[in-house]
């Protein structure tokens, strides 16, 4: 793309998140230890599906996809984040801030269909369950991982059309860490209004449509489980909380930043840091360690690692 007669702007400057030292400090070691920790957390649960025959299944499949999105999410803005920190001047590359806007949102779309996915996996699970392999086959499987990547393509792209041969001839300033798009259109040098609007309907009502879907089917599940014994009852309720926990850490923040009339650019900045280090941790965490057949998995893969590496 030839943008020598659109735009003067060659790179973008971050505002950041604080210019108080105590809290770069406090903020350099959580995250970089939440990233770390997020990285290995998801990495190790897309290794023990993988390699784990007793977790070959549609709902591990799933997870196993959610996991490597989330290694995704803390990757695409993350890094730089940690880099600029304790930088004076946070500069981004125009092609740069579009290839973030590129990233966020096709992860975005393809977490939002991925838990759809895996809500319907349990609806099938607990509502259906003599039914079960036989709604959730391989070809189910495979036609929601397609699904997903192709609707967060199209959601991708969409955004892109509005911003790609917007004018920046002048301000270059990015009140935030990472390229926002509402606030990257803010930068053009034209009227942004409609694409503004546009742009934020796009996302917002998208999380927002995508969250209602998941709480419908997640009542639905709920109504039938209170029909079924305490034990059983019990035991579903038990993986339901798990998916709920999950669905309400993606898609709190995104709500809140796309539909609340009044944006804060603080609490805006906190909850994209949530979103983009916090969230995919505590993802890790939650599959992990309230799954009871992950933790088995995850100990028999470590032990056959402790045991390969003696023989070895």
């Amino acid at each position: 793309m030839d943008r020598t007669n659109n735009s003067a702007v060659s790179e973008f400057v971050f505002v950041g998140l604080t210019n108080s030292w105590e809290i770069q400090v406090l903020l350099f070691l959580c995250t970089s230890m939440f990233y770390v920790a997020s990285m290995m957390g998801n990495s190790l649960i897309i290794l023990t599906v993988t390699f784990d025959s007793y977790l070959h299944s549609p709902m591990y499949f799933l997870l196993a996809n959610l996991s490597f999105i989330d290694l995704g999410v803390s990757s695409v803005t993350s890094p730089k984040m940690i880099y600029d920190l304790f930088r004076k001047r946070k500069v981004i590359s125009f092609s740069g801030c579009i290839t973030q806007i590129f990233f966020i949102h096709i992860i975005g779309g393809v977490e939002m269909v991925l838990l759809i996915a895996m809500a319907f996996d349990r609806y099938v699970a607990i509502c259906k369950p003599l039914h079960y392999l036989t709604i959730m086959s391989p070809t189910m499987c495979i036609f929601f991982f397609i699904a997903a990547w192709t609707i967060g393509l199209i959601h991708c792209m969409v955004q892109l059309a509005f911003v790609i041969n917007l004018p920046f001839c002048g301000p270059n300033v990015l009140d935030s860490f990472y390229c926002d798009l509402p606030r990257f259109l803010k930068l053009a040098c034209t009227d942004t209004y409609q694409l503004e609007f546009m742009v934020t309907a796009n996302s917002g009502f998208i999380s927002l449509g995508s969250f209602l879907i998941l709480m419908v089917s997640y009542v639905f599940i709920v109504v039938t489980v209170r029909k079924h014994s305490s034990g059983a009852s019990s035991k579903a309720l038990s993986t339901l909380s798990t998916h709920i926990m999950v669905v309400i850490l993606f898609f709190g923040p995104c709500i809140f930043v796309y539909m609340w009339p009044h944006s804060t650019s603080h609490l805006d900045k906190y909850l994209a840091v949530f979103d983009a280090v916090l969230s995919p941790f505590l993802n890790s965490v939650i599959y992990t360690f309230r799954n009871k057949d992950m933790k088995v998995a995850m100990r028999r893969m470590c032990s056959q690692f402790i045991m390969y590496k003696k023989i070895s």
